[in-house]
């Protein structure tokens, strides 16, 4: 890495600096340390961070070169906080003993922000973000970053380009031009509203696992988050905020009442801009498709824009009521299977889209209908047939009420039927698990077919007698059942008969895996599995973790993302 440091002692310019040296600090961004099918979370990314990161500017300090001078500066502007401060001490270090640094470094950081703009369309699956900067009004460049709302609203990507004027005008011009079945937007935005948006877009990036990023965004990530930190701060704490990785922030959507919901607009998915491919700093901007005759609710920025709205089950209840009432449902022949596909429709609109509901596009609805679904709910033989009819019908309505255009529903409605055919093939039937219609019901009274995994795996046994009580009848969702089936579960096992003591710290990780309360505890479980221990073995290391970790939840999270323990 120092070797490939020494391009940068024939570098002028401190834009192309930075950009060389995001690109070496990316290097390692998406690798982690351990066994392979671990979490890939900021604590992984934090251990490597310290490894290779702290190591690589310990290694420079020691070399005294110009190349290790030159480096450093750059870690000092880009770096994490701590790779920055030590950097930058030992940079001066390397100053005083009379090493030479480049010209670039002076300006290197200095960077002062301009204007930012969002490019967005009326479907809201992305925002394109745009912030222009520039060394003290000289080397003006533009950072654009794309937030894909249908993946988390996660920041996917990222890219520079000093052709500014021309990537500003290029994007009005789309706008003005669009034809497609759903109007674009393009408008100027605060800039500390802007970097509450990217500042809770990255963290989502930098906290899920294996995050679905472009192949170029590690090259950008430390420039990115460099950038961030030169916008301008709120200059209150946003209304609402609860300190979760979306929390600083909520994309704008259609509301019941069909005006637009507090926060920000995302926009259309992208392709690449032939225009602006092979400018002098990489990247080209993604535009949005093109789409025609949509109202898009009007921008609301400031402090409400970072509430996400929070739907009461009786909102909910009353937006299928109102949908059924409709013109657009009165087709749908079994409203009982309606009613409940609406329910999981409208809970995924409010869980998993920001509080927007009647938002619908095409990317959104394949999401719902062909990931979301089979991977979540437990369809009943009805409402696996109802769901794609139901569906077209929301689409149709919601649409209509959120004020997209025709032809814009259109294009949904049209994205459903596509969608129907593989939604039969991928959507997996409880009953194909081989698992009785009886018990997958006892397991799963909430429909949560993502959970039916970890609750089999907490109950060794659900069927047959012990001490006389029929298993099959017992519930393992009443507590007091668990502790019965929790029981059984040691009947034959060598030794004694469990303690109260032991009984209830297998009734407690039973109720944490019912929950998946934490994630990480059913992620340890299955990585324990997959090492060939025993199904008991596993759940007393489980157990074991919790009660060394105590009642802290992130001490908690910790230890379970080390189990199996590293080999020595």
């Amino acid at each position: 890495m120092l070797r490939t440091a020494r391009e940068l002692l024939a570098v002028r310019s401190p834009l192309d600096a930075e950009l060389m040296v995001s690109e070496l600090l990316g290097t390692w961004w998406s690798q982690q340390p351990g066994l392979a099918g671990r979490p890939q979370t900021r604590r992984r990314r934090g251990d490597v961070e310290e490894l290779v990161g702290e190591g690589l500017v310990d290694y420079a300090a020691g070399q005294g070169s110009p190349a290790a001078l030159a480096l450093l500066s750059g870690i000092a502007c880009l770096g994490t906080t701590r790779q920055a401060v030590k950097a930058e001490q030992a940079a001066l270090d390397l100053m005083e003993r009379g090493v030479a640094r480049p010209a670039w470094a002076e300006r290197a950081g200095a960077v002062v922000p301009a204007d930012c703009y969002i490019k967005s369309d009326a479907y809201y699956d992305h925002d394109e973000v745009i912030c222009v900067f520039s060394y003290a009004g000289e080397e003006e460049h533009a950072l654009v970053t794309v937030i894909d709302y249908n993946a988390g609203g996660l920041l996917k990507d990222g890219w520079v380009t000093s052709q500014v004027t021309k990537l500003l005008e290029h994007c009005r011009d789309l706008v003005e031009a669009d034809a497609g079945p759903a109007k674009a937007a393009f408008r100027r935005v605060p800039a500390p509203d802007v970097r509450r948006l990217l500042e809770s877009a990255l963290e989502v990036t930098e906290t899920i696992a294996n995050p679905p990023v472009t192949t170029t965004f590690p090259s950008y990530h430390a420039f990115i988050r460099a950038r961030i930190r030169t916008l301008p701060p709120s200059q209150t704490n946003p209304a609402g905020h609860r300190g979760s990785a979306t929390s600083g922030w909520a994309p704008s959507g259609p509301s019941p009442s069909g005006s637009a919901l507090s926060g920000w607009v995302p926009s259309g998915s992208a392709h690449p801009m032939p225009a602006l491919q092979g400018s002098a700093y990489g990247g080209s901007l993604q535009a949005s498709r093109q789409h025609s005759d949509g109202a898009n609710p009007a921008v609301a920025i400031g402090p409400g824009a970072s509430r996400r709205p929070v739907w009461r089950q009786d909102r909910r209840a009353m937006l299928v009521v109102e949908f059924l009432a409709s013109d657009e449902a009165e087709d749908l022949s079994d409203l009982e299977a309606a009613s409940r596909c609406a329910d999981y429709i409208i809970d995924y609109g409010c869980d998993q889209d920001f509080g927007r509901p009647l938002r619908v596009s095409p990317a959104k609805l394949e999401t719902f209908l062909l990931d979301w679904l089979p991977r979540k709910i437990m369809l009943t033989s009805s409402e696996q047939h109802a769901m794609p009819h139901v569906l077209v019908a929301w689409s149709r309505w919601a649409g209509a009420k959120s004020g997209l255009g025709m032809a814009a529903i259109g294009s949904t409605v049209e994205s459903v039927f596509d969608s129907m055919p593989t939604f039969s093939r991928v959507y997996r039937d409880p009953a194909s698990f081989g698992l009785e219609p009886g018990l997958v019901a006892r397991l799963l009274p909430d429909r949560d077919l993502e959970a039916l995994p970890r609750r089999v795996f907490a109950f060794g046994v659900l069927e047959g007698t012990y001490r006389g009580t029929n298993l099959s009848s017992l519930d393992p969702a009443s507590p007091e059942h668990r502790r019965i089936l929790l029981a059984a579960d040691h009947d034959g096992l060598p030794g004694q008969a469990p303690s109260a003591e032991h009984l209830d710290q297998h009734v407690a990780l039973a109720e944490r895996l019912w929950h998946g309360d934490p994630p990480e505890l059913w992620e340890a479980a299955q990585r324990l599995l997959d090492l060939g221990l025993p199904r008991h073995a596993v759940v007393h290391a489980l157990i074991d973790a919790i009660q060394a970790a105590g009642h802290d939840d992130n001490a908690i999270r910790l230890i379970l993302h080390e189990l199996p323990p590293e080999p020595d």
